[in-house]
């Protein structure tokens, strides 16, 4: 075949670095997009914070953080680039301010005077400088305190903590095992156990009433869990030769401990949500904003843009569009964030004012219809970012649910069907609780048709007990109750 010259026309998307910048900033968090920004002030000569960047970031910081428990009423202005002949101050982004109801008053602020929760470990050393010990048996047992995870467990085998000291103070095993039963005998019960039977039995060893209960509850911990788990009764009694009564008893008794006892205690790697916009009812209107505290307060230095412009540094010249560039993309990412949150909040308006039983059937596509952007760009901004609303914060993602068929023919979503799943189990009666199969036969009652499997696994994902677990934990209140 002969070689021969053939003219083609091919469409095909090319991602430009200022596309791919864009793109990234969309995807970023809050906290990953405010650390983004400062890096980019730090390293790029050309950006410096707005003039009253220090004045306005204490009135921010107390205003976001108050709206989360009661939103002030947001101005209704839209925050506008500058003017088209000012190229440098065009891309300087200032962020909607607050009407003056008093919501940045730092004397208003109660979240500035609240103390964080104590963790586990400052708990027990709290508790272990009170005891009497000498200074080589109180590092042990703060080293064994440190060695705790966040259940209050030693997942740490004592010969493994014993090796690590080996070379500086000469620590056996047994030593540490004395030291591990200081730890045991602190607040809460149950904390320094290394498995789950040696927790609950900590825990039954530090109540003061005995009796049959009790010494049922301690038989089964120590050789019946695994026929408790089970919900196999008929076979726990007989292993336990013990009446139905006293057996319930001890169920209740084992039930009402605590498997991890060290989860009410703060936690040192408390994550903090900042939300990207603020929800708020205003004169009977929904209105949505963006959250000061996220919107960073960047603009190009005139000066250094001046001394730079037809000098002939390349490098310079290179910063500074660099600049222009970060500021274009942060001005694109802050607009389409606030432009799918107003969509969202007029697509679930009914949510807003009625709650989880109102939720709309909602898809990504829907919204990417409506506002003209492609579906993965909606995908990017509903990812890692919250909406604080009258009804609590919630990711972008919790207002889009799949749509589930009504016997009328219409639409209902998945998040309201499991909202009106738990008002059915919450109202139900303890000692006659309902099966999935009774739960899918009163949802069809009211226009719903959902499978039994559907609603076993909506149970599953709230975490709610089956059938069965519920009425032995209903059979064993009554029988407390009546004791």
């Amino acid at each position: 075949m002969a070689p021969a010259l053939d003219l083609r026309l091919r469409q095909h998307l090319a991602l430009t670095p200022q596309l791919q910048q864009a793109l990234r900033l969309l995807q970023l968090s809050a906290l990953e997009f405010a650390q983004e920004m400062g890096e980019a002030l730090v390293n790029n000569p050309f950006l410096e914070e707005s003039a009253d960047k220090q004045q306005q970031h204490a009135a921010s910081s107390s205003t976001s953080s108050s709206t989360l428990n009661e939103p002030a009423a947001p101005s209704t202005s839209t925050p506008e680039p500058a003017a088209d002949n000012d190229a440098e101050e065009r891309y300087s982004y200032e962020s909607p301010s607050f009407g003056s109801g008093g919501s940045g008053d730092m004397e208003n602020d109660r979240t500035d005077w609240s103390e964080p929760e104590p963790s586990l470990q400052a708990h027990l050393r709290n508790q272990l400088m009170l005891s009497p010990m000498g200074e080589r048996d109180r590092a042990l047992t703060h080293l064994i305190v440190d060695a705790l995870d966040d259940d209050g467990y030693l997942k740490v085998s004592l010969e493994e903590l014993a090796a690590l000291l080996t070379a500086d103070g000469n620590v056996d095993a047994d030593e540490l095992r004395g030291s591990l039963r200081l730890v045991q005998n602190l607040e809460p019960a149950g904390v320094g156990a290394r498995d789950l039977q040696e927790c609950l039995m900590l825990q039954l060893n530090s109540r003061d009433e005995r009796g049959p209960a009790w010494e049922c509850a301690c038989k089964v911990v120590q050789n019946h869990l695994h026929v408790l788990a089970a919900h196999e009764l008929g076979k726990l009694q007989q292993q336990l030769l013990c009446d139905e009564k006293t057996m319930h008893q001890a169920i209740a008794l084992i039930r009402s401990l605590d498997p991890k006892p060290g989860h009410r205690f703060g936690r040192g790697d408390a994550r903090f949500v900042i939300p990207d916009v603020i929800v708020s009812k205003v004169r009977g209107k929904w209105q949505v904003n963006l959250n000061p505290a996220v919107v960073p307060r960047l603009r190009i230095n005139r000066s250094y843009a001046d001394a730079v412009s037809g000098a002939g540094h390349s490098f310079l010249s290179k910063q500074l569009q660099e600049a222009r560039w970060l500021l274009r993309s942060m001005e694109q990412r802050l607009v389409t964030i606030q432009r799918v949150a107003e969509a969202i909040v007029q697509k679930q308006r009914a949510f807003l004012e009625y709650g989880e039983v109102a939720m709309k059937p909602l898809a990504l596509k829907h919204i990417a219809a409506q506002l003209s952007l492609h579906e993965s760009t909606v995908c990017r901004v509903t990812n890692n970012k919250y909406m604080a609303t009258p009804r609590g914060v919630y990711e972008f993602k919790h207002f889009f649910s799949r749509q589930l068929a009504t016997e009328a023919g219409g639409a209902c979503s998945a998040t309201a069907v499991r909202a009106l799943l738990k008002e059915l189990i919450t109202t139900e009666d303890p000692a006659r609780p309902l099966s999935d199969a009774k739960l899918a036969t009163l949802l069809s009652e009211q226009g719903l048709r959902v499978a039994r499997r559907t609603i076993t696994k909506y149970r599953t994902l709230m975490r709610v007990p089956s059938v069965e677990v519920r009425r032995t934990l209903g059979r064993s209140q009554s029988m407390r109750a009546q004791a």
